[in-house]
């Protein structure tokens, strides 16, 4: 028994062995080369977004990370997902520190978390034939997933954000923000072939390597609309007393600034120093008290709208529609007429305009003091007439959402507005990085945008991208410019989310093929 006893020892022990060794992927490697190589990925991919805008980095930052998660385990492939997403995330949204350190962290650790999903997707793909392609479609779907959510998502850090520059950025009017992600990435994925495919022969190296460049190029021969019928806009930025959170606290100071630009603007027109406009555009808080609760301010507007003699749309905080939420709200307001159409945000930033779960989070922060109020949000799309040109409007933060944008060129904007009051964040990144996607849009859409800040950046952008004009941060600034109205929807607006939500399916069916592929090369 005993002699029994110590042969089956040896059996058992190398069989375990051998369980385990097999249990090991082939080329899964050592991790600490791989964590360097995700957390340098994510930095290169951050440093494709303002205030650096080197584009091209997110070409080698795209074949890093594949190159990490290639070959490994899907827990080691989260890992080095998450890794890349906070060396992307914490740096790219550092501009959140001015709410609370806490509060920027966690933002970027939820993000990352998605990225982790997308370590996972790779890992699994890149088993399969055809791989560039499916990783790719990985990167639309996580994107995607973020977007979604929680509480309606965070696109921040797409990659198409970070394009804008690029020759990559003309296929936005093919396929909007999802489509640049994807030959972005596929660029990428393109690159991580070619350094692989080495023992697969010269030819798969040279045909990967022809696809790197060829990706690029074919975005240069993708027309851009510029032209059209012009009408001559102004934007006014009229500038905030101070900066940070509390921005707001002298009561109708941000009015009167905005009273005073339009009265300049207004005496420039009679002088002849500047042409007469067709509308003017305030931004986002402009009127920093509610008009039709205060007759200073309702009386104020009036008459700046009567000295400049053409409607104007005015950004406004309104009380209601009870007395536990106000509205983020946009006001055509004419001569003759005063008020009329509104548009409601229909996109208030959670823990920034409304706080989810307010009553079981009461009492653990003070933070939450600061928005005793919840921003209420709206229901209809921002399609609105200024002086007979239809403009489609969105505030702030839902120029990053695909379909916020599309529902209104949908409902026959000619031109978009964008306003937008980036007070607290002057002097960051934030400004900068929500005026990529304003240029994006105008690309992926057609139209001239028009983006409208408290203190900037305000700027006039045409329907290629090309911007017109641009205010500084922190001052005063009104800009006036002729842009070309369009009615014309490109393929992207003609698509819808259809492209992204195709491209997610591959990339989760490519997945699951890997899964099946790992499970039948390894049954036990």
């Amino acid at each position: 028994m005993s002699s029994a006893a110590t042969g089956t020892r040896p059996h058992w022990s190398v069989g375990r062995a051998l369980a385990v060794q097999a249990a090991r992927r082939p080329g899964e490697g050592r991790l600490w080369p791989r964590l360097i190589a995700a957390l340098l990925s994510g930095l290169l991919a951050t440093a494709t977004f303002p205030p650096y805008d080197v584009w091209p980095l997110a070409v080698p930052a795209v074949a890093l990370l594949v190159l990490a998660c290639r070959s490994q385990r899907p827990r080691r492939a989260a890992l080095l997902g998450l890794v890349h997403g906070l060396a992307l995330f914490v740096p790219m949204l550092s501009w959140l520190h001015i709410v609370g350190v806490d509060a920027w962290l966690l933002v970027a650790l939820l993000e990352s978390a998605f990225v982790a999903g997308l370590g996972i997707v790779l890992a699994l793909v890149t088993r399969l034939p055809g791989w560039p392609v499916w990783a790719a479609a990985g990167w639309v779907a996580e994107e995607l997933a973020r977007a979604s959510v929680p509480f309606g998502g965070f696109p921040w850090g797409r990659l198409a954000f970070g394009q804008t520059g690029s020759p990559l950025a003309p296929y936005a009017a093919l396929g909007g923000a999802p489509l640049v992600s994807f030959v972005t990435a596929l660029t990428g994925t393109l690159l991580a072939l070619a350094v692989t495919a080495r023992a697969r022969g010269l030819a798969v190296v040279v045909a990967a390597g022809v696809g790197v460049v060829a990706v690029p190029l074919a975005g240069l021969a993708v027309p851009l609309p510029t032209g059209g019928k012009a009408v001559t806009a102004a934007v006014i930025q009229g500038s905030v007393p101070g900066t940070g959170l509390h921005f707001l606290g002298r009561r109708e100071e941000v009015l009167h600034r905005h009273v005073a630009a339009t009265e300049r603007l207004a005496a420039a027109v009679r002088l002849g120093t500047v042409a007469r406009p067709d509308f003017v555009v305030w931004p986002e808080n402009a009127s920093d008290i509610d008009p039709f609760r205060n007759p200073d301010a309702y009386a104020a507007i009036s008459h700046a709208v009567a000295v400049i003699g053409v409607p104007v749309l005015v950004g406004a905080l309104l009380d209601g529609p009870d007395a536990d939420h106000i509205s983020n709200t946009g006001i055509v307001w004419t001569p003759q007429g005063g008020p009329g159409q509104r548009y409601v945000k229909r996109h208030p930033v959670p823990f920034g305009e409304y706080i989810p779960f307010r009553k079981q989070l009461s009492g653990l922060t003070s933070r939450l003091d600061q928005i005793p109020k919840d921003f209420y949000a709206g229901t209809e799309p921002g399609n609105l007439d200024l002086g007979n040109v239809p403009v489609g409007d969105v505030i702030c933060f839902e120029v990053a959402y695909d379909g916020l944008v599309r529902d209104v060129v949908d409902g026959g904007a000619t031109v978009l507005v964008v306003q937008t009051n980036n007070a607290t964040y002057n002097g960051t990144a934030q400004p900068a990085q929500q005026m990529a996607m304003s240029r994006l849009r105008a690309m992926e859409f057609g139209r001239s945008v028009l983006v409208a800040s408290t203190s900037g950046i305000s700027a006039i952008v045409r329907p290629d991208g090309h911007v017109v004009a641009q205010t500084p941060e922190r001052v005063a600034r009104t800009l006036v410019a002729e842009v070309p109205l369009r009615q014309g929807r490109t393929l992207a607006a003609r698509i819808g989310p259809w492209l992204e939500w195709g491209l997610s399916g591959l990339a989760l069916a490519a997945a699951l093929l890997g899964v099946v592929s790992a499970r039948r090369r390894d049954p036990a």
